[in-house]
């Protein structure tokens, strides 16, 4: 190939030392890079040359592994004698200058995100909590005793003998499980600010509240079925598990949307933690089920619950019992429960009705 056949390129080169430019001819020969100017002769390897991305806009600026780079200003020209050149762009920059593959691209992050989301999170936190020591569900459930005491709720009105027989009842029920299938528990009583509820704190205590005790009308075997409920949860050792998920979902929700909003990059964290919490409830679930059934105990008393719970509905004038999806009432199910529909089909199927 004759050498005025070679495509040419005016531009400026910089040789690192000075910074005074010196302008030059480019050309590609085979796999050299010439550039010829008055006291410039220069010929690199294309390999040793960092070549920029094509864009829209903005300046070419090629630099040199050795030292030095050399400018254009006319970005539309550069990428001509680029092309004219035989000079391609990676891969990967030709595949993010395409839509179809950016569209592409985008939904494949999406359809990773709903995958770590649903599966990878709740793998992960499971493979993290077993190899966690149990103290650390102590030490957190202390934390969380000590902030519900000062804020939601105030010392026990049960007289401290009805206190000792409902946990002499819990434990009857528990000794009929397998051996081992029941982890450590301590049952404490408070007299609620928010209303009837039953809580299982991390590394096995169990709160009952007074009101939810009223609530189901110091129903032994209902109040035993929700404490199964909330064993579950600890066996689970749900609590853990929960910080785990939301800590790992706050910070992948932070790499991804940054300081753009406190809000928004705290959405995901609430929608993926009620997922989460939705999945722990039935597990919770099942584990009743299966702790009242080896204790001859039908596991319908639990609808018992959802009645009470219902009327307590009515009485507050919050909602409708038939209210579809409708999340219970403060307590023993909030919003990140499954539906009481839900729950009430599933306990009807467990009890065989």
């Amino acid at each position: 190939m004759l050498l005025e056949q070679v495509p040419t390129l005016p531009a400026n080169y910089f040789d690192g030392i000075n910074t005074r430019a010196q302008p030059v001819t480019l050309q590609l020969q085979g796999q050299l890079l010439r550039l010829t100017g008055a006291g410039t002769d220069l010929a690199l390897d294309r390999r040793d040359v960092v070549w920029p991305e094509r864009t829209r806009h903005g300046i070419r600026v090629a630099h040199f592994k050795g030292g030095g780079s050399v400018q254009s200003d006319d970005a539309a020209a550069w990428d001509a004698w680029t092309k004219a050149s035989g000079q391609q762009q990676p891969l990967v920059v030709r595949l993010q200058q395409s839509w179809r593959w950016v569209g592409a691209s985008v939904l494949l992050l999406v359809v990773l995100a709903v995958a770590m989301q649903q599966w990878g999170l709740p793998v992960l936190s499971r493979a993290v909590v077993a190899a966690t020591p149990l103290g650390v569900d102590a030490s957190l459930g202390r934390a969380s005793l000590t902030v519900l005491d000062d804020h939601l709720m105030r010392p026990s009105k049960l007289p401290a003998g009805e206190q000792e027989r409902l946990r002499s009842v819990l434990a009857q029920v528990l000794a009929a499980a397998p051996a081992g299938s029941v982890p450590a528990w301590q049952l404490l009583f408070r007299d609620s600010r928010i209303g009837p509820n039953a809580l299982a704190l991390p590394g096995g205590v169990l709160v009952l509240t007074d009101q939810l005790v009223e609530l189901v009308g110091r129903d032994d075997q209902v109040l035993v079925a929700v404490l199964a409920h909330e064993i579950g949860h600890l066996r689970h050792r749900h609590g853990l598990r929960m910080l785990v998920q939301v800590t790992v979902l706050g910070g992948l929700s932070a790499l991804v949307l940054g300081d753009f909003s406190t809000v928004l990059a705290g959405a995901p964290v609430l929608l993926g933690q009620a997922s989460y919490s939705r999945q722990a409830e039935r597990e919770a679930d099942a584990e009743a089920v299966r702790l009242l059934k080896a204790a001859r105990i039908s596991p319908a008393v639990m609808l018992t619950l959802f009645d009470k719970l219902a009327e307590k509905k009515i009485v507050d004038g919050q909602s409708k019992p038939e209210a579809a999806g409708a999340a219970s009432w403060p307590g023993i199910a909030f919003a990140s429960h499954p539906a009481d529909a839900e729950r009430v089909r599933y306990f009807k199927q467990a009890a065989g009705l």
